[in-house]
């Protein structure tokens, strides 16, 4: 086959048909994975498999045949892939799809095949093809930049009208790239977007003229939409006919209040689909640095809100259990008590030499962070001026560092 013909390019029904896999190395595993979500019934045939194609034959996923090709293997097959490191071998799987007339995939030379895999991307129900005579980088570039258009909504793949309701999208911890594929997808299709003020806000800049953008920020201790008035507000603007994207900071479900608009909506009989979103409780650690857990350092961690302070009735937080546990302690909205706080994890048995680190506006541009311990943590906050929103970690894992 001539690296100048004119591939033709179809998608094959291969649920609950043979495919043989001649090889087992890194290229055989990429392979693999499709073949499986497809429904194909793999073989892989080789002395050796990568341990993450083992784990599959392990799982049952598949068949592993440890030993290498003999002429036969191929019996029954539908579709074949030869893909070790040894090109005898593959020319002669090749030779056997040939006579059996089983289309084959060469890969260590695409022209001696019978048939080319091409750049493949998956979005909401479709499958992305790409071939290029052979030019794989130029056939893997366009597939990502297709798909990239999709999920930015630059490409609208939706020929129906979107149908009103509600999506309560997890916008992610602030960087406008950290939100979910689906999140994006939805907000690009939004008619109304509720926005929270720790959501991805250069995400808002890219909205349509025509699309409604509803400020439900919530400024610490200043100026709140009612929760009240934002269920009231998904709920009439569905009801009008419209598609509501609620863009929230985070995850919806984390000390989002996503959970009361869940309810909100579903008693006033309005359709809600829920996106979860990157917490910033351990992304915001994450980009700072600090493993919210470590080999042999934290084996467990605890998200606590510190919106109410130790000792306050309305607190529903175990400080006593949290002061004699070892592991790491995420602290989400407790600038303004982290006073109080230190002093009861130090009163029931944290060391006042714990670490902790503070990390404010983690992953946007404006991001600062600061190393303490529970004796000096609320004096730092203080010198440096630490605002919300801001994610405190208390735990071993906060002395830790890349640099050893």
């Amino acid at each position: 086959m001539s690296a100048h013909t004119e591939q033709y390019l179809v998608g094959l029904q291969l649920a609950g048909r043979r495919v043989v896999i001649v090889g087992g190395g890194p290229v055989a595993q990429r392979r693999v994975g499709r073949l499986l979500a497809a429904g194909a019934l793999v073989e892989v045939i080789a002395p050796h498999v990568t341990p993450a194609v083992e784990g599959m034959a392990a799982a049952r996923e598949l068949i592993w045949t440890p030993r290498r090709y003999a002429e036969g293997d191929l019996d029954g097959a539908w579709y074949v892939l030869a893909c070790t490191d040894d090109p005898q071998v593959n020319a002669a799987v090749g030779a056997e799809a040939e006579r059996r007339r089983v289309f084959c995939v060469r890969a260590d030379d695409g022209a001696a095949g019978t048939a080319a895999t091409p750049a493949t991307g998956v979005f909401d129900g479709l499958t992305i093809g790409v071939l290029a005579r052979g030019a794989h980088r130029r056939s893997a570039a366009v597939r990502t930049a297709l798909v990239e258009a999709l999920q930015a909504g630059v490409v609208d793949d939706v020929a129906d009208a979107v149908q009103p309701g509600v999506a309560l999208v997890g916008g992610g911890p602030g960087d406008p790239e950290l939100i979910t594929v689906r999140g994006r997808r939805l907000l690009a299709r939004a008619d109304v977007v509720v926005a929270d003020r720790l959501g991805p806000r250069d995400l808002i800049d890219e909205l349509g003229q025509h699309v409604e953008v509803i400020d439900a920020s919530k400024i610490p201790y200043g100026r709140a939409m009612a929760q009240q008035r934002i269920n009231e507000l998904l709920v009439e603007r569905a009801r009008a006919g419209k598609f509501v994207v609620r863009l929230k900071g985070g995850d919806p479900f984390v000390y989002g209040r996503g959970f009361e608009e869940l309810i909100a909506c579903t008693q006033a009989g309005v359709p809600v689909t829920v996106v979860p979103g990157i917490t910033s409780a351990f992304a915001a650690p994450a980009v700072a640095g600090v493993p919210v857990s470590h080999r042999g350092v934290a084996h467990e961690i605890v998200v606590v809100s510190g919106h109410v302070a130790p000792g306050d009735p309305r607190s529903l937080v175990d400080w006593a259990a949290l002061g004699r546990m070892r592991g790491t302690v995420v602290l989400m909205m407790a600038v303004e008590r982290i006073a109080p706080i230190a002093a009861a994890l130090i009163e029931y048995g944290r060391p006042a030499d714990t670490p902790v680190a503070v990390i404010q506006d983690g992953t946007t541009r404006i991001q600062r962070s600061l190393r303490a311990t529970l004796a000096t943590v609320a004096a730092q906050v203080r010198q440096h001026e630490i605002s919300p929103p801001a994610i405190i970690v208390v735990g071993p894992v906060a002395g830790l560092s890349p640099h050893g």
